[in-house]
């Protein structure tokens, strides 16, 4: 199924032509949105059990997702692409992050998504990005540097404690594969999280000089098995494990001391590698095939690593949408360009 994607993302269009009309502000674009069809399980998926006294079943996929006005054609395209692969979809609940400075958006975007997925089963969470925000030392590009960059690390706090493990993805990405495959990520004992790792990469460029000259803090890593880089745009979170090891407060702690010395140079990256590099459970690079949007200073296009493909991630500077608007697409861009003439999305200016 993972190489299915070429076909599967040009039938999308052949649904519903109703649209619904988001209109985010006076001085920005009105984005159009078709109702998407609602999915149905397979016949062979269970049935959601839902127990007394939790308020989430616990045989749901659990996935969790930022939102914000800047990156939903982005997200929009995530949500269709995790319901049109998966086996049971109706069997996926969705928890989403927003802003909690801007109500305005807030309420719009939960406007966008009943209409265009009236069948959705979600719930949009109020993320303190104010409190966040002075926690935050700039990085190479600002974009790395927006609170809700960092919502990630508040999924534990911000989620029902009935949720018990939930795939974090991020809204510049599609799946060409069944969601419940990466949910199902086995943990041992010890493991918090699960990702794709990149051992290959040079993990010592993610910190600056001064951090590996102290030897305070470059211990951090002797205790681990090889500590390499993962991508955090693509988890499986075990969040009670979470909750008892306290890792929001020890990765706002490393935020903190980097506020005093600077000891990194990405965003919320570092602190995730600071806690749990060398210490996750990897999953199979297929499940994040990041960086197709090329590097951080100057965008450049990138090609798909070698190997099957479960999912693609435009990280990096440049987003499909943006590049297809501009008429500069690169040739991956192709990949993502399906979802936005599914949902007809038409850009006026006001």
């Amino acid at each position: 199924m993972a190489r299915s994607f070429t076909f599967s993302f040009f039938f999308f269009f052949i649904f519903k032509s109703q649209y619904t009309t988001v209109v985010f502000s006076q001085n920005t674009t009105q984005q159009r949105f078709k109702e998407a069809p609602k999915f149905y399980n397979s016949p062979t998926c269970n049935t959601l059990q839902h127990h007394p006294n939790d308020t989430c079943p616990r045989n749901a996929v659990h996935v969790a997702m930022t939102l914000d006005v800047a990156y939903i054609r982005g997200s929009m395209a995530a949500i269709l692409s995790v319901l049109q692969h998966s086996s049971c979809p109706e069997n996926v609940i969705f928890h989403f992050l927003s802003a909690a400075s801007k109500p305005s958006s807030f309420t719009t975007l939960n406007q966008t998504l009943t209409n265009s997925f009236p069948y959705l089963n979600f719930q949009i969470y109020p993320f303190d990005d104010i409190a966040v925000s002075r926690l935050i030392s700039t990085s190479i590009r600002s974009a790395l540097d927006t609170p809700l960059n960092y919502a990630r690390s508040y999924l534990a706090d911000l989620l029902p404690h009935c949720v018990v493990r939930v795939v974090y993805l991020d809204s510049d990405l599609i799946l060409v594969d069944d969601i419940a495959k990466l949910a199902s990520t086995p943990l041992s004992d010890t493991e918090v999280l699960a990702a794709p790792e990149y051992c290959s990469a040079n993990f010592s460029t993610y910190f600056t000089p001064s951090f590996w000259a102290n030897p305070s803090l470059s211990l951090s890593f002797s205790n681990r098995k090889r500590p390499c880089y993962f991508n955090t745009g693509v988890m499986v979170i075990d969040l009670q494990r979470w909750r008892a090891g306290d890792y929001t407060t020890v990765i706002e702690e490393w935020m903190e001391l980097q506020k005093r010395m600077r000891i990194y140079e990405l965003g919320s990256l570092p602190p995730f590698l600071l806690v749990f590099a060398g210490r996750i459970a990897a999953v199979d690079r297929r499940w994040n095939q990041h960086g197709l949007g090329g590097d951080n200073f100057r965008g450049l296009c990138r090609e798909l690593h070698p190997g099957p493909v479960s999912l693609l991630h435009w990280s990096g500077k440049g987003k499909p949408w943006v590049r297809l608007d501009a008429k500069m697409p690169c040739p991956l861009d192709v990949l993502w360009a399906p979802s936005l003439f599914w949902f007809g999305i038409s850009i006026k200016f006001p």
